[in-house]
C-alpha cells in the first residue's frame, strides 16, 4: 500500500456503472448487503449515454421530421427545419434526467458511489484511481465482485476515432452540424440505425459493408423491408469491401479508400479499388470488451476469445466469489441482457437460488421499420429437433397499421407442431420493439398458439397482429389467407 492511500473494505464490489453493474448494485442493496460501485466515467453507462438512449432519441426526432415532411398521402403538407442544436440539447436532456435518476436510485438504495477506475491487486482487492490532477487513490478490498465494465467501438486499422473526421457511434451521436455526406462502415445494427438517422437530416449516406448484405445473423425476409426503407431515403450501398485508409481531399472533405474483401478462405477478392468522397467517415464494425483495463490476471479470472469473461450460469467467473456481467461476459451484447445478469449474479451472492434464462432473451434493431425476435427461429427449432409448424400476418393486412401510413413488414411465429407450444417469433414493421414482448411472455409461460390465438386483442391494434399470426399457424386466421 502506497503511503497516503486509504483501505476500505464492502461486500460486494461492482465495477462498472451501466445497465449490468447499477442494476447488480442496486438489487445487491435491496437484499441488505453492503455495495461499492466505482465508475470512472458516467453513471448508466454506454447505454444511457451514449449509445442506446442518446440514439433512439435522434431515431424518434429525425422520424417525426421525416414523416411530416412526407405525409402528403394523409394531405399533410409540411417542410420541417431541423434545429440540430436544439435537437441535441434535447437528446442530452433525456440523458441527464435518466442518468441523475440513477444515481439517485443507487443512493436510495444505500449504495456507495466511488468515481475511478479500478484494477485487481488480487481476488480479494482492487486499487481505485480518481481522475483529476491530484486525487490519488485508494484501496478498496472485497467478499465478492461483479466485473461490469461493458464494452467499446472497435477500431479499424488507420480510422483511428482520434482523428477528426472518423468518427465512432458516441461521436456521431454528438455532431455540431449536419454532414453533407457521411460514409458508414459496417451495415450491422448501429451502422444500419444512424445511417437512416443521419439520411433523415438530409445527408447523403453511402454504407459500406465487406459481406454481401446488411444486418448480418438475420433472415433475409426480415432484411428486406429494411433495406428498400434505406433505398427510399436515399442511401447508397457499396457490397463486398473493407474500408482501408482514408486521406484529405484538396477540396473540402475527405477521400475513403475501399479494396474488394477478403473471401472465406482469407484469400483477397479480384475487383476494382473504390474511391469515396465525403465529410466524415462512421466506423460502426462492432464492438468488444473493456476487459483489458482491470489487470484479471492479478485475480486469476481467465478470458476466452476477444477478451470476453466466460461465465456460468450464475454469472461465476472461474474465480468463485467474482462475477462477470453485460457486455464483458459476452454474446449477445445486449442492455437488457445485461440487466438480467446483474440481478441474477446478486441474487447468487445473497444466496438465492436463481440462474441466467436466455430462452426468451428478445433482440430487437431499431432502424426503419424496426426488427425485434425472441426465441428460436423456424431454423433453430428444426435443427434441436422439433417438428414445426409456423404462421404469419403481414401488415398490410392491419387496419392500424394502415392508419399509420406504416404497413411494410409482418409477425411471424413458430411453434412446435406437436402440442402447439410457442418457441420463438420475428416481427419487421412497426412498433416491432413494443410487440415482441406478447411473444416473450408467452414463451416464458410456455404458452401455446391456442393460448395467444385466444386472447381477445383490442381493436384497431398493431397487437392484433400477434394473434392473427397464431390463428394462421392454426389455419383459421381472419384477416389473411391461411397457408
Amino acid at each position: 500500500m502506497v503511503v497516503g492511500d486509504v483501505t476500505t473494505g464492502t461486500d460486494v464490489l461492482v465495477i462498472g456503472a451501466g445497465p449490468a453493474g447499477y442494476v447488480a448494485a442496486i438489487r445487491a442493496g435491496q437484499l441488505d448487503l453492503d455495495v461499492t460501485l466505482v465508475e470512472k466515467d458516467a453513471y448508466g453507462g454506454t447505454c444511457l449515454n451514449y449509445g442506446c438512449i442518446p440514439s433512439k432519441a435522434l431515431i424518434t426526432a429525425t422520424d417525426i421530421a421525416h414523416e411530416a415532411a412526407t405525409a402528403e398521402e394523409m394531405g399533410i403538407h409540411a417542410d420541417p427545419a431541423i434545429d440540430l442544436a436544439g435537437m441535441i440539447e434535447w437528446k442530452d436532456g433525456v440523458v441527464d434526467q435518466l442518468t441523475s435518476g440513477v444515481e439517485k436510485l443507487c443512493k436510495a438504495n444505500q449504495v456507495t458511489l466511488l468515481e475511478g477506475t479500478a484494477r485487481f491487486v488480487d481476488d480479494r482487492t482492487v486499487r481505485v484511481s480518481h481522475s483529476g490532477e491530484g486525487q490519488g487513490s485508494e484501496t478498496l478490498e472485497f467478499e465478492h465482485a461483479i466485473v461490469a465494465t461493458g464494452s467499446r467501438p472497435i477500431e479499424i486499422p488507420n480510422f483511428e476515432f482520434d482523428d477528426e473526421p472518423v468518427l465512432n457511434s458516441r461521436q456521431a451521436l454528438a455532431v455540431d452540424s449536419v454532414p453533407d455526406s457521411l460514409v458508414v462502415v459496417g451495415a450491422g445494427y448501429i451502422g444500419m440505425e444512424l445511417a437512416s438517422v443521419f439520411a433523415k437530416l438530409g445527408t447523403d449516406v453511402t454504407v459500406l459493408e465487406m459481406l454481401d448484405s446488411i444486418l448480418p445473423g438475420y433472415d433475409d425476409d426480415l432484411k428486406r423491408p429494411v433495406k428498400k426503407r434505406a433505398n427510399e431515403l436515399g442511401i447508397d450501398f457499396e457490397f463486398g469491401y473493407t474500408a482501408t485508409e482514408w486521406r484529405d481531399r484538396e477540396a473540402d472533405g475527405i477521400r475513403v479508400i475501399a479494396e474488394p474483401a477478403s473471401t472465406d478462405g482469407g484469400e483477397q477478392a479480384t475487383g476494382d479499388q473504390l474511391t469515396l468522397d465525403t465529410d466524415h467517415v462512421l466506423v460502426a464494425v462492432g464492438r468488444e470488451p473493456v476487459s483489458d483495463t482491470l489487470a484479471l490476471e492479478a485475480a486469476g479470472v481467465e478470458t476466452a476469445d476477444r477478451g470476453f469473461i466466460e461465465t456460468d450460469s450464475r454469472a461465476r467467473t472461474n474465480v468463485n466469489h467474482i462475477f462477470a456481467v453485460g457486455d464483458v461476459a459476452g454474446e449477445p451484447m445486449l442492455a437488457h441482457k445485461g440487466s438480467m445478469e446483474g440481478q441474477v449474479a446478486a441474487e447468487v451472492i445473497a444466496g438465492e437460488p436463481t440462474a441466467i434464462d436466455h430462452q426468451a432473451m428478445p433482440a430487437v434493431v431499431f432502424t426503419d421499420p424496426e426488427i425485434a425476435t425472441v426465441g428460436m427461429t423456424e431454423t433453430e427449432a428444426e435443427e434441436a429437433g422439433f417438428e414445426t409448424v409456423t404462421g404469419q400476418f403481414p401488415f398490410r393486412a392491419s387496419g392500424r397499421a394502415l392508419t399509420t401510413g406504416d404497413a411494410d413488414g409482418f409477425v411471424k411465429v413458430v411453434a412446435d407442431d406437436a402440442d402447439g407450444y410457442v418457441l420463438g417469433a420475428s416481427i419487421v414493421g412497426p412498433e416491432a420493439s413494443e410487440l415482441i414482448a406478447e411473444l416473450g411472455l408467452a414463451i416464458e409461460l410456455g404458452a401455446t398458439l391456442e393460448d395467444v390465438a385466444a386472447t381477445v386483442h383490442a381493436h384497431p391494434t398493431l397487437s392484433e397482429s400477434v394473434m392473427e399470426a397464431a390463428e394462421n399457424a392454426l389455419g383459421h386466421a381472419i384477416h389473411t389467407l391461411n397457408r
